[in-house]
């Protein structure tokens, strides 16, 4: 199968260290078929490292099986828990890599900007997203763990945006967007 602008395969990836989402989606003549979504259960390795090696030797299995043409992955978001942030970002970095290693493009995208690609809102629940991806992809039954659906839920939105995500971005202006997707982190004087 010949694959051009109107028909391509994507992989999305929600990271995670206990669980991590991805799902996969067929783009044809701006159709869109669901190929397959699940978890990657991590929670029961014992070292931080055992995860990382699991993230990467799945999202390459992934790679290879299913031969995506774009990869889209959520951004780490800014929280409170430095430790846990720090844990996400390698856990995204090691889905990165091993992109890289198979020549995969790939895009992030923010939380917000998954949620309002999806529902219309940036502050859309797990469960309003998995419900909207339910309806457009005519999924049958929704999984245990949502992050099934999150991971659905960046190769969708990477497909909306038309591929234009952090990477992407104009650089003039940037600090301008920044804060206005985050108007809780400025300061009044």
């Amino acid at each position: 199968m010949a694959i051009t602008e109107t028909d391509k395969v994507i992989l999305g990836i929600d990271p995670g260290t206990s669980i991590m989402g991805y799902g996969i989606i067929h783009v044809q003549r701006k159709e869109l078929k669901l190929v397959t979504f699940g978890v990657i259960h991590l929670s029961k390795l014992k070292t931080h490292p055992d995860k990382l090696k699991r993230i990467f030797d799945r999202v390459d299995q992934l790679i290879l099986e299913y031969k995506p043409d774009e990869m889209a992955i959520e951004a780490p978001f800014f929280g409170k828990n430095v430790q846990s942030m720090l844990k996400l970002g390698r856990a995204q970095g090691v889905s990165i890599a091993a992109a890289l290693h198979r020549n995969l493009p790939f895009e992030e995208y923010t939380p917000k900007k998954i949620k309002q690609s999806i529902t219309g809102s940036g502050n859309a629940s797990k469960e309003q997203v998995a419900s909207m991806l339910q309806r457009l992809l005519q999924i049958k039954t929704l999984p245990k763990h949502l992050d099934a659906t999150d991971g659905l839920a960046a190769a969708v939105c990477h497909h909306f945006q038309g591929g234009i995500g952090e990477h992407n971005k104009s650089k003039s202006g940037s600090w301008k967007a920044f804060l206005n997707d985050n108007p809780n982190r400025q300061k009044n004087s």
